[in-house]
């Protein structure tokens, strides 16, 4: 095993020449028994598969975010809405000699069934009519996200996960993967997130009153109007300042106004690339997710990280979490960022954890 000392995220060289891809397969059966004509996911891979197929980690995104994990993309090779300088957010954690190091594992960076950076989603057209599905794009789960990476697995010959790694929204897909396919990781990673979603069907509900605030809603059919970038731009600052964004900024924009500008040139490239439909659809699949019943299937390792200042899943969650997955007999293991970063530090603050990441992803490739 490498010594953590070795585990220095500030020293390793950022990956060169990333691109994102396309996969793409046909009749998808979603849990509702919908079937979408075409299935198409958007990824990156780094590092090299091995002839067994069995060297792979998952890195799985948050919800408005995207599969962009690690290094720059080579010319031209950004999906629309991310830029070819665009740095990957676990850029730290993900290259040769990091805590996943791409030296020995082959790592798959999926984009989710329904967001907006590529794959399948509310703004892809709908090939019965020739026109984006929009609102009517149907019901999926956080299953059918899963099940869908799965598909794209197989199709890149990926017998095995060394582990499903992910932040947020990723780390739901992460329990969901331990529990829905307990056979196929040796570990997971869940970070900044919880094996249950917080809300139900009221968030979907105030999510679209707030995107039908927008004067080009027109009853959800608004991609031929501009889209809604207003809302969609207020929508994401309040998010930003949810993750703890002005933490991060205070000391380069020590002026309040400077700082809160600085926030809105960061939200409006992304709120003119993701679609609210992407949103709705995300949220609704949340709408009773809750792992925690079906713990007892659970035959992968868990590392649970949450960051000291995150007030969307904060650290008074570890104690119940870690409890029921002793009680499911789980082999899990818990670490606090000590961080003032929020929801954003598993990327940002990476050097804080990077080690504790690192020498359990080594653990898990010393399996049998």
């Amino acid at each position: 095993m490498k010594p953590v000392a070795t585990r220095n995220a500030a020293t390793a060289a950022t990956l060169e020449g990333v691109e994102s891809r396309l996969f793409t397969a046909r009749d998808f059966q979603l849990e509702s028994g919908v079937v979408l004509p075409e299935l198409t996911l958007a990824y990156e891979t780094y590092g090299a598969l091995a002839p067994d197929g069995e060297n792979a980690v998952l890195a799985t995104h948050g919800f408005t975010g995207s599969h962009h994990f690690a290094g720059r993309y080579r010319p031209g090779g950004a999906p629309k809405g991310l830029g070819d300088g665009d740095v990957g957010a676990w850029d730290k954690l993900i290259g040769s000699g990091k805590a996943i190091d791409t030296g020995k594992l082959f790592v798959v960076a999926s984009n989710m069934l329904g967001s907006s950076y590529g794959s399948t989603s509310p703004a892809s057209l709908d090939p019965r009519t020739g026109k984006p599905y929009g609102p009517d794009f149907p019901h999926i789960t956080v299953a059918d996200i899963v099940k869908a990476q799965k598909l794209l697995l197989d199709g890149l010959r990926v017998r095995h996960l060394t582990a499903v790694v992910g932040p947020s929204y990723g780390g739901f897909q992460a329990f969901q993967w331990a529990v829905q396919y307990p056979e196929q990781m040796d570990g997971i990673v869940a970070a900044v997130t919880s094996p249950r979603a917080p809300g139900g069907p009221e968030r979907t509900r105030a999510l679209i009153e707030q995107l039908s605030a927008d004067p080009n809603w027109n009853g959800g059919w608004y991609y031929d109007r501009g889209g809604i970038p207003a809302v969609m731009t207020r929508i994401r600052v309040a998010t930003l300042k949810g993750y703890g964004i002005e933490a991060q900024l205070v000391e380069r924009f020590p002026d309040p106004a400077a700082r809160e500008a600085a926030i809105v040139a960061v939200a409006e490239p992304w709120a003119r690339a993701f679609d609210g439909h992407s949103m709705v659809v995300l949220r609704r699949a949340l709408e009773g997710f809750d792992t925690m019943p079906r713990f007892d299937r659970i035959r992968a390792k868990v590392l649970y990280v949450l960051s000291r200042t995150d007030t969307l899943f904060p650290p008074s969650l570890a104690p119940g979490v870690m409890q029921a997955l002793k009680d499911a007999g789980a082999d899990a293991r818990y670490f606090e960022i000590d961080t003032e970063l929020g929801h954003l530090a598993s990327g940002l603050d990476a050097d804080k954890w990077a080690a504790v990441l690192g020498a359990f992803v080594d653990e898990l490739t010393t399996r049998t």
